[in-house]
């Protein structure tokens, strides 16, 4: 059996999407990867996937976007999903607060279980109810600042910055690893092998050769 064009990347980036159920995770996931939106969506049963291949710096990134259940009584399974994710997106409704508020309890869960370097963008979802909005812009974009969080807000319903918000996490992810891949390269011997990390999301720019693990803060 041939190769088919999806089976063809340079990169393979897990990500996971996170948050309250009801807050329309499902339906990013559908509108980015077959640009459908169901509005009689049901909550999701413990975990789904679906892969779209993009573009970056002439690479080819395949993100494998994993779709968790919001519902409390599913939370025990989907800690599990976690592992090998490099990219979260932290989901909340703008038109209901407590889905806001809880997103301080799911970013918690994310540091817990998931590796401590993966990429966070907080998403405020459903843009399109503007005269139902309760949570301020400004505060979550504070909030998102405040814990070294991207931050977007979104419509899966008429599509507003759906496709900017995967592509502007899977660039930063690419960022980060092709990076990563350049200090590890075996030319660069100044530093123990195997304890090279990524501290922070920002890159670093540094023309010193000799690079010295930062400070203890």
């Amino acid at each position: 059996m041939g190769t088919t064009k999806d089976d063809e990347y340079d990169y393979l980036f897990k990500v996971v999407l996170i948050g309250d159920s009801g807050v329309g995770k499902s339906n990013l996931l559908s509108r980015f990867t077959r640009n459908e939106f169901n509005l009689e969506s049901k909550s999701t049963i413990g975990v789904e996937f679906a892969t779209r291949s993009i573009q970056v710096d002439g690479k080819t990134i395949k993100a494998q976007i994993w779709d968790t259940a919001g519902q409390e009584r599913y939370r025990a399974i989907t800690s599990a999903y976690y592992r090998g994710a490099v990219g979260a997106l932290l989901v909340y409704d703008i038109a209901k607060h407590l889905t806001y508020e809880n997103v301080e309890r799911w970013l918690k869960e994310l540091r817990d279980h998931a590796d401590q370097n993966i990429v966070i963008m907080l998403v405020g979802n459903k843009s399109d109810l503007r005269h139902l909005r309760a949570v301020p812009t400004d505060e979550a974009k504070a909030f998102a600042e405040k814990n070294n969080l991207s931050f977007i807000e979104t419509s899966a319903l008429d599509s507003t910055n759906v496709e900017a918000a995967f592509h502007n996490i899977l660039t930063e992810i690419y960022k980060i690893v092709s990076q990563k891949q350049i200090r590890d390269s075996p030319d660069d011997d100044n530093s123990p092998s195997g304890n090279v990390q990524t501290i922070s999301v920002a890159p670093t720019v540094n023309s010193n050769a000799n690079k010295k693990p930062c400070c203890n803060v």
